[in-house]
């Protein structure tokens, strides 16, 4: 057996643009998104996206080329994660909830050679551009006019996107990976806290990634996918191409909100979607009326507090639990469900639903280690380490960073930068941000621990802690809160407080409680912890000895 070794019939590149080319066989007649009135089959889609790739090898992108996409979750940019490598280019998703400075930076940073445009994000884009530096290369631009008179070549766009489907050639050759190894998407880190880093992911991590994540979240074959989960953000978690590859439906929004994605589920028999803990809020704030068939529903992005998930089930929304990052490219933990617990009470099932789980089954290891000595921490679901992961899913590295990249991936490990603990049955739980760990007389106080009781009050909305110093302990819990739409009697600090006291040890109780109509938050969704701490910093010390 030593003198066999891979041949070209073995070791063809791994791609998840190929998941297309075999649903427009297989699912050719079947819905492939719909999108308000208009529905496309998955045999007009490949078609589309090959017309769309030919177009862009005749206006000069070639492989390796960098080309992003600045645009909602609409048709266009469904197609273009197929369409941009099937030309041999890189895809680079821009979140469109960015300013013109942050825009300038990524498009700048990426080299990016064309930018697709939503016809919404036009003006913030020709501002971005404004903004490079002088005598730096400039990206030509394509606006996606989405029906809307074109005013494409008036603003200095190169084309519109309905001419570049149309002028393509629906018989174009798309082009392979060379390696399975070559970079596939450029995306960028939330930068919430310093200039956002760009994660390559390469076609063999991206393939892995979206059958490991359909696998491991169980998804059948022609779901009916409702997409509320931005397509910028990490690729959708990689459900961009696995709907693909079951020949799903794609149902698209240009913009949602509760009453929206509810009547999607309605019009549409939507069976899957996915979202951050904000989607599951906004799903249960306000709203009682039970759905008519369950619908599976995964989340992921910040630890979900148990009680958010006991709230969105009793809706008959059917929550998984999963953990990924930017830089792995989808879901690679997930809190694998066990039959035996559905025999326990829903306050105990929503505890264990809120942990983050096991590695998924193509991720090789993940483990919590103490970062001082390498080693595994005690499986004692007590002992804080840092999270760390090891799989095919793990990015390339940062672009032009080298020094982020080799702190990154070191000892055969991705660090991850997040906090979290083992317990005795295998099952990992995230507990913090390494940066958001309050120590308060000597003690690690986990911010997401003293949030999940917080979320457990009835008026409670939102809810963020963050460290306020003070003289004595040297930093002490500060809550920030935002109440549910229509609440009467609104607590009052001391009530918080005194709710708190009863549910948790009294270190970890707020000494602070600060009420916000809305909790700031990134462009993704998620809270902006960073401005809350500047705001407890402000505050000064609190100067409280004891409790």
């Amino acid at each position: 057996m030593d003198q066999l070794k891979p041949s070209p019939a073995n070791s063809r590149p791994l791609t998840p643009i190929s998941f297309i080319e075999r649903a427009a066989t297989v699912y050719a007649d079947c819905p492939s998104i719909v999108y308000g009135s208009a529905t496309f089959t998955w045999s007009e889609t490949y078609l589309r996206c090959l017309k769309i790739a030919s177009t862009l090898s005749s206006l000069g992108v070639s492989r390796g080329d960098v080309v992003s996409v600045v645009a909602p979750n609409i048709p266009a940019m469904y197609e273009l994660h197929f369409a941009i490598p099937m030309a041999g280019a890189v895809l680079n998703t821009v979140n469109i909830r960015l300013n013109a400075h942050t825009i300038s930076v990524i498009l700048s940073h990426a080299d990016s050679k064309l930018v697709f445009v939503d016809y919404h994000s036009e003006s913030v884009v020709l501002e971005a551009i404004s903004l490079f530096p002088p005598n730096s290369p400039r990206p030509r631009l394509v606006l996606i006019a989405e029906g809307a008179e074109s005013r494409a070549l008036k603003l200095g766009f190169v084309s519109d996107y309905d001419a570049v489907v149309s002028n393509g050639d629906p018989n174009f050759d798309w082009v392979r990976p060379e390696s399975e190894w070559d970079p596939l998407t450029l995306n960028y880190t939330s930068g919430t806290t310093s200039t956002p880093k760009g994660v390559i992911h390469s076609h063999r991590g991206t393939f892995l990634v979206a059958i490991d994540s359909l696998m491991a979240w169980s998804v059948p074959k022609e779901a009916v996918y409702l997409w509320t989960l931005p397509m910028f953000h990490a690729n959708g978690w990689s459900y961009t191409w696995g709907v693909a590859a079951m020949g799903g439906t794609n149902v698209c929004l240009r913009k949602f909100d509760a009453a929206a994605i509810y009547a999607a589920i309605h019009n549409y028999h939507v069976t899957h979607m996915c979202g951050a803990p904000v989607v599951l809020s906004m799903l249960t704030n306000g709203n009682s009326k039970p759905l008519e068939k369950p619908v599976e529903i995964l989340t992921a992005g910040a630890p979900p507090p148990a009680a958010v998930l006991l709230r969105t089930e009793s809706l008959g929304f059917v929550v998984s639990h999963g953990y990924g990052l930017t830089e792995t490219g989808g879901i690679v933990i997930c809190c694998t469900w066990k039959k035996k617990w559905n025999m326990l009470p829903a306050a105990e099932r929503a505890r264990l639903k809120a942990r983050q789980g096991v590695r998924t089954p193509a991720m090789a290891g993940i483990d919590v280690i103490d970062e001082e000595t390498g080693m595994s921490v005690k499986r004692d679901g007590k002992t804080l380490g840092e999270v760390v992961l090891s799989g095919g899913c793990v990015m390339l590295g940062y672009l032009k960073d080298a020094d982020a990249t080799a702190k990154a991936l070191k000892r055969g490990w991705f660090f991850t930068g997040d906090v979290g603990v083992m317990h005795p049955d295998g099952y990992l739980e995230i507990k913090d941000r390494s940066k958001d760990v309050i120590i308060s007389g000597g003690e690690n106080l986990s911010s997401v621990e003293v949030e999940s009781v917080l979320y457990g009050h009835p008026a409670v909305n939102e809810a963020a802690v963050v460290a306020r110093p003070d003289e004595f302990w040297g930093e002490t819990p500060c809550a920030f809160l935002s109440f549910k739409e229509g609440v009467k009697q609104k607590p009052t600090e001391k009530e918080v407080i005194e709710y708190c006291r009863e549910r948790m040890p009294r270190y970890m109780v707020p000494r602070t409680v600060v009420f916000m109509a809305e909790l700031p938050k990134t462009s993704t969704g998620k809270i902006q912890k960073f401005v809350l701490k500047e705001a407890a910093k402000a505050m000064g010390s609190s100067n409280i000895s004891k409790l």
